[in-house]
C-alpha cells in the first residue's frame, strides 16, 4: 500500500503509470513522512528515484521490534521484580499493549503496575483502537514527547471543520471513526450504526481518541509544511533575481527540477506563527528537542499531560536533560514516592559501579574506591582523583582542601625549638659576659683570648641561625638559612682548630732549641680562622651563583598537607658544606685526641676532644634521619642538630672554666696552675 500511494502521488489522477507521462500531471514539489518510519522508508525507496524531496517528521528507529507474542510478554512482566517498562512507541508496539491488556483479561490476571516510560510518538489519539483500551494502566507514564506549541487559530480551525464540505475523503473517514458513526449506508440495509449528521463537536470526543491541543506529531507536519513553502520561496526568489521567468511558468514548466529545492532546504531559518526559530543542522534536523510529559489518566477515560521536564540538544551536556521530580504523579501503586527499580543496590559515594560478567549491563557491582581516588555522587562509573591541592576523606566521597605544613612559631614543636634557641644564644651571651668581666686571669687567658670571644660569638650567631628555620618560608630565607648555617659553623669549628692546634704549638714552644714559638701568636689564629671560613663561604657563593635554594610546594610527600619548604637546588651542594664541617671537625677532634694530654697550664684539648666527638655524633646521625622525615619534622631535625651540636661545644669547652671562674675562683690563679700541672707530671 506504501508504495501503491507513493506511485499515485506522481502519477497522473487515474492511473498509475510510472515513467511515463501522459495528461496532465501532479506537480509534487516535497512529501512528508508518515507516523511510521518503515512506511517512509518505502515511500523515500520510489521518491529518490523522482529526487523528490522527503521530510521526515519523526526520528523513530527504523528497527523492527522482534515479534513476541503477547501472552509471554504478559509471563515476563508478571513475574519480574521491574517496576519500570521501558518502550518504544511505534505502531507495533501500541498493538502489543493492546494485546497485552486483552491477554491479562482473558487470562484473569492482575493488572500490570509499572511505570512506563515511552519514545517520543506516543499518542493516545493516533490509534483508531484506542478507544477499547484502558488507559489506567498508564497512569504516571512518562514520554518523550515532540517538542510543540499551540498555534494560533488551530482552535478554531478544528471547532469549524465541517466534513461535509471538505472535499478531502480522510476528514469524512477520520470523522465516522472519531465518532462511531457512518454517512451513508453502501447496500442500503438496517444497519445497527448511527449516521453522522457533520454537527458532532470534536470538543466532545473523549481525550484517547482525539486532543484538541496540537500534538507533537502534528506540530511537526505543520513545520515540516512551512519548511518546504520557505524552501520554496528561497529558490523562487533565487530564479527571479537570475531572471529565469514567473513563478506560473516556473510551478507549471516541464523543465522543473525537484532535487533543485535541496539546497534551499538544507539553508532555510524562519520563525512560525508559535514564535519557534526553525533550522536545520548539520545533520538535517530539526533541534527542537523534546518535552518530557508525565500523563495523569482518570475512570472517564480522559487523561492530562503534565510538562515536567525537557530535553535540550542545544544545552550543555550537563543540562541537556532536566526533570522537575517534585511535580511527577506516580502510578497508584508507588503513592508518592519515586519507583526504583534495580537489580542491585546503588553504589552510594565512595563506591563505583563494576559490571558482573554475564549480567545485564544495568546489573553491578559495587567496588570501593582505590587509595587517593573518591566519588562523589550515586552510581558514578569510576572514581577520580582529587585536585593536587585536595586530599579524599576516609570515606572517599569528597575532597577537602589540604593544610600548609611548615614549622611554625604557633606550632608547640616550633615554640619548643624558638624558645630553646633563644634561651641558648642568652646562655651564650652570659658566658661571653663572664669572660669579658675576668679576663685578666688566668684561665681566660690560656689559649687565646681573641680565639675565645670568636667561638663564643659565632656560637651565640648559631643559636640564633636556628630560627631562621621557624616560620612559613620565604625566598629570602631559603637563600639565608643553609648558607648562615654553613659560614658560622665553620668559623665556630675553624676556631677550635685553631684552639687546639695553639695548645700544641704552645707545649712545643716551651721545649728548649725548637723554632716554634713565633706560629704561637695572633696572626697563626687568624689565618686558620680565615682560612677554615673562606673555603666554606667560596662553596656557599658557587651554590648561590649556580643552583640556589627555592621556594616550593610540595603536595605529593604528604597526602593530606601541602609542603612549603626550601629546597635546596643543587642537594649535592648542601652536602659539600656538612661534609666540610665534618672534615673541619675530624681534624679537630685527632689534634686535640693527640693533645689531650698536655700539661693543664696550657691544656683545653681534653675538652675540645669531647666536643668534637659529640659535634660528629650529633651530624653523623643527622644525615639519615634528615632523609627519613618529611615536611616539618625535616626542617625540627635540622634545627635540633644545629641546637644538640653547638651546645655542645659550649657546654664541653665553656662549662668546666665557667666553673672555675665562678665556684671556685682560688683554682683560677697562675700558681694554683703551675701547682697542678707539677701534681699531673709527678705521676
Amino acid at each position: 500500500m506504501a508504495y501503491q500511494n507513493t506511485l499515485n502521488l506522481v502519477s497522473r489522477h487515474n492511473k498509475t503509470v510510472p515513467n511515463y507521462k501522459c495528461d496532465v500531471e501532479k506537480n509534487l514539489i516535497a512529501a512528508i513522512g508518515g507516523l511510521d518510519f518503515e512506511i517512509t522508508l518505502h515511500m523515500a525507496s520510489i521518491l529518490t528515484l523522482y529526487k523528490i524531496p522527503q521530510l521526515l517528521k519523526t526520528s523513530n528507529s527504523h528497527l523492527k521490534p522482534p515479534e513476541i507474542p503477547p501472552q509471554d510478554i504478559v509471563v515476563s512482566l508478571h513475574e519480574t521484580n521491574a517496576s519500570v517498562i521501558v518502550a518504544k512507541a511505534d505502531t507495533h508496539t501500541m498493538l502489543n499493549i493492546h494485546w497485552l491488556e486483552f491477554v491479562a483479561n482473558s487470562f484473569e490476571l492482575q493488572p500490570i503496575h509499572k511505570v512506563w516510560v515511552v519514545t517520543a510518538p506516543w499518542d493516545f489519539s493516533s490509534e483508531t483502537f484506542h478507544r477499547q483500551l484502558n488507559i489506567q494502566i498508564f497512569h504516571g507514564a512518562l514520554s518523550f514527547a515532540i517538542h510543540s506549541k499551540e498555534v494560533q487559530d488551530f482552535q478554531n480551525f478544528l471547532q469549524n471543520l465541517n466534513p461535509r464540505s471538505e472535499a478531502d475523503n480522510f476528514i469524512k473517514l477520520f470523522w465516522e471513526q472519531a465518532f462511531d458513526c457512518l454517512f451513508e449506508v453502501a447496500d442500503g440495509g438496517d444497519n445497527q450504526m448511527t449516521y453522522c449528521t457533520g454537527d458532532e463537536k470534536l470538543a466532545n470526543i473523549p481525550g484517547p481518541l482525539f486532543e484538541m491541543q496540537m500534538t507533537g506529531q502534528s506540530y511537526s507536519i505543520y513545520n515540516a509544511v512551512y519548511a518546504v513553502a520557505h524552501a520554496f520561496h528561497a529558490m523562487y526568489s533565487s530564479r527571479a533575481k537570475h531572471r529565469l521567468g514567473l513563478v506560473e511558468h516556473f510551478v507549471w514548466s516541464s523543465k522543473l527540477r525537484y532535487f533543485q529545492l535541496h539546497p534551499f532546504l538544507k539553508k532555510i531559518s524562519f520563525n512560525n506563527s508559535a514564535g519557534d526559530t526553525l533550522f536545520f543542522n548539520e545533520n538535517g534536523e530539526l533541534e527542537g528537542g523534546f518535552d518530557i510529559i508525565n500523563w495523569i489518566t482518570f475512570q472517564n477515560q480522559s487523561f492530562l499531560k503534565v510538562k515536567v521536564g525537557k530535553m535540550d540538544p542545544q544545552a550543555p551536556w550537563e543540562k541537556q536533560l532536566s526533570i522537575n521530580e517534585k511535580v511527577v504523579t506516580w502510578h497508584y501503586t508507588f503513592g508518592e514516592a519515586m519507583p526504583l527499580s534495580l537489580c542491585n543496590h546503588r553504589c552510594l559515594p565512595g563506591y563505583s559501579r563494576q559490571s558482573k560478567e554475564g549480567e545485564p549491563f544495568c546489573c553491578y557491582a559495587c567496588a570501593e574506591c582505590p587509595s587517593g581516588k573518591i566519588s562523589n555522587q550515586t552510581d558514578m562509573d569510576d572514581c577520580f582523583k582529587c585536585p593536587e591541592d585536595q586530599y579524599p576523606i576516609k570515606e572517599k566521597d569528597q575532597c577537602l582542601s589540604k593544610e600548609l605544613n611548615y614549622l611554625s612559631y604557633v606550632d608547640p614543636l616550633g615554640k619548643g625549638l624558638s624558645f630553646m634557641g633563644l634561651a641558648l644564644s642568652t646562655t651564650t651571651v652570659l658566658v661571653l659576659g663572664i669572660f669579658i668581666k675576668h679576663w685578666n686571669t688566668p684561665i681566660v687567658k690560656a689559649n687565646n683570648q681573641t680565639l675565645t670571644y670568636v667561638l663564643l660569638i659565632s656560637l651565640f650567631l648559631c643559636f640564633l641561625c636556628s630560627l631562621l628555620f621557624i616560620g612559613r618560608p620565604q625566598l629570602l630565607t631559603c637563600l639565608l638559612r643553609q648558607t648562615a648555617f654553613g659560614i658560622i659553623f665553620s668559623v665556630a669549628i675553624s676556631s677550635v682548630l685553631a684552639k687546639t692546634i695553639i695548645v700544641v704549638l704552645a707545649f712545643m714552644a716551651t721545649k728548649p732549641g725548637t723554632g716554634i714559638r713565633k706560629w704561637v701568636g695572633k696572626r697563626f689564629a687568624s689565618a686558620i680562622v680565615l682560612c677554615g671560613s673562606l673555603i666554606q663561604t667560596s662553596i656557599c657563593m658557587i651554590w648561590l651563583g649556580t643552583d640556589p635554594p627555592f621556594l616550593d610546594l610540595d603536595m605529593k610527600s604528604l597526602p593530606e598537607e601541602i609542603v612549603v619548604e626550601c629546597k635546596e637546588g643543587s642537594g649535592n651542594m648542601f652536602y659539600y658544606i656538612l661534609g666540610y664541617m665534618g672534615f673541619l671537625a675530624l681534624i679537630s677532634f685527632m689534634v686535640a685526641f693527640f693533645a689531650r694530654k698536655l700539661p693543664d697550664t696550657f691544656n683545653e684539648a681534653r675538652f675540645i676532644t669531647f666536643s668534637m666527638l659529640v659535634f660528629c655524633s650529633v651530624w653523623v646521625s643527622f644525615v639519615p634521619t634528615y632523609l627519613s622525615t618529611k615536611g616539618k619534622y625535616m626542617v625540627a631535625v635540622e634545627i635540633f642538630s644545629i641546637l644538640a651540636s653547638s651546645t655542645g661545644l659550649l657546654s664541653c669547652i665553656f662549662a668546666p672554666k665557667c666553673y672555675i671562674i665562678i665556684l671556685r675562683p682560688d683554682l683560677n690563679s697562675k700558681g694554683q696552675l703551675i701547682r697542678n700541672n707539677k701534681k699531673e707530671n709527678s705521676f
